[in-house]
């Protein structure tokens, strides 16, 4: 108690908690952007629970990770070397996940492209339903464990005081909460978005694999390309919507 009264008097503690907390929710945004277009794919009923069971798992996984900081942070030791550049678990983990992701993205865009007319990738039997779910569930834990790891590397780097780390990890998955069910609708009422989307993770994928590799890539260049292109796309949306109104006048 004596411990937690101290952090919150601490003028600088404030600091690395509204900064983390920020970080932690824009580092979010990626695994809901995954978590909103995998479930799209399952039937309407089973869509809003796969979600939730995501962020949840989300949440487990970033919380027995702040519990094994002492192990996360070894990740980041190198276990070998290929032509002089020395490979850690983390980098292996982050190259895994950003292949993975592109192979996802680039999947789904071209069913999307090839079969525009075909709907869900999963059927609606009974059976099917239960192979999608599982599938769908499983793909989410798989990319979860990917960001988690970073997203608690990224903490620790941040600040020491794991309290301010549970915070900011339990603000960011409130916020995925919160957001999960109208940005999935969104994405599904406008199938222009779902392509933009989808080239955000391509990008995403291909940036954990850079970053994998040792090339850093600051992650402000990243979301400030994902939020110019979300810009364009919203203009194009409106243009859409207003062309008809405004042709009907003449």
């Amino acid at each position: 108690m004596d411990y937690l009264l101290q952090l919150a008097a601490d003028p600088a503690a404030w600091v690395a908690l509204v900064t983390l907390v920020a970080m932690e929710v824009v580092l979010g945004i990626d695994n809901l952007i995954f978590i909103s277009i995998l479930t799209n794919k399952l039937p309407e009923q089973f869509r809003s629970k796969a979600r939730r069971i995501g962020i949840g798992l989300a949440l487990i996984m970033r919380l027995v990770l702040l519990g094994t900081v002492a192990i996360i942070v070894t990740l980041t030791t190198p276990v070998f070397s290929v032509f002089g550049h020395p490979f850690s678990w983390r980098d292996m983990i982050l190259i895994a996940g950003g292949l993975f992701l592109v192979w996802k993205a680039t999947k789904e865009i071209h069913h999307n492209v090839e079969h525009p007319a075909e709907g869900d990738l999963f059927e609606a039997g009974a059976s099917k339903v239960g192979i999608g779910f599982a599938s769908a569930i499983a793909q989410i834990i798989m990319l979860d464990l990917v960001f988690s790891i970073d997203s608690i590397i990224t903490a620790v780097g941040m600040t020491e005081h794991i309290p301010i780390m549970v915070i900011a990890v339990l603000a960011a998955v409130t916020v995925m909460l919160l957001a999960a069910d109208p940005l999935a609708k969104f994405i599904e009422a406008n199938p222009t978005v779902v392509m933009l989307a989808l080239g955000f993770l391509i990008m995403i994928g291909m940036t954990l694999i850079a970053e994998g590799f040792g090339a850093h890539v600051p992650k402000g260049y990243i979301y400030a390309a994902m939020a110019f292109s979300a810009g364009v796309e919203a203009l194009n949306m409106l243009s859409r919507r207003r062309r008809p109104s405004s042709g009907g006048r003449h």
